[in-house]
């Protein structure tokens, strides 16, 4: 039987948030506008303190983008992921040694994203990953909408997107691990049978202890989204 080994990526794989990264890039060094990337962050700022939900906070992320054309942003996305390459911190260390560790062992490997493709997509092509699932943005005519084609890739869809990739790669998802920061990903950790907590988010940390789940350290900064 196949065994899959099941990554979240922001503040887990990632020492920080791919897609504010990616976003500060793509409208300040790409394209000069760090008055859009500066709003962009008050907008949602202004959201989580609210108390807004993890969705609508994931859905006024991809605001930012409407009316950007699909195939630069795709591109620009290869073009920030080298030049994180080159700084050389963005994986979070000792998640991407289990992610090495599992593919070693010949464990199929998944990322299972609230971010997008055009900032996972050179992430898993470099790490050699089986399998992306993630937040689908809206595009037509070629353009980001700035809405979502569907519901963001967090809690329970998470927990949806595990299923159908084991099923996918037939294997019993109580034979697979899965590995999570946030107190979202506990629908995903639970789907699984070997469940990996990163960091220290209060709420996960309980129901780590309650249910006899491994911790692993988490990078510093913590992820946004």
């Amino acid at each position: 039987m196949t065994n899959v080994a099941f990554f979240d990526v922001d503040g887990t794989l990632t020492a920080r948030s791919t897609m504010w990264s990616f976003l500060e890039f793509y409208l300040t060094k790409a394209h000069n506008r760090t008055d859009l990337y500066r709003a962009a962050r008050r907008r949602f700022d202004a959201l989580k303190e609210q108390g807004k939900p993890r969705a609508d906070l994931i859905r006024a992320y991809f605001c930012s983008l409407a009316d950007s054309p699909g195939a630069e942003v795709f591109r620009l996305g290869n073009d920030w992921f080298q030049t994180e390459s080159r700084q050389g911190s963005l994986f979070h260390a000792p998640v991407l040694a289990e992610l090495r560790a599992h593919r070693a062992s010949g464990a199929r490997t998944v990322l299972v994203s609230s971010a997008f493709p055009a900032a996972l997509a050179p992430i898993a092509r470099n790490l050699g990953v089986d399998d992306v699932w993630c937040t689908s943005p809206e595009i037509r005519n070629g353009n980001y909408t700035g809405r979502l084609a569907a519901p963001p890739m967090i809690g329970e869809y998470k927990a949806t997107a595990v299923r159908l990739a084991a099923t996918s790669h037939r294997a019993d998802p109580s034979n697979c691990t899965a590995y999570g920061d946030h107190v979202s990903d506990v629908p995903m950790l639970t789907t699984v049978g070997k469940a990996v907590v990163v960091g220290n988010d209060s709420t996960l940390t309980r129901i780590a202890r309650g249910r006899g789940w491994r911790r692993l350290p988490g990078p510093q900064p913590a992820s946004e989204t």
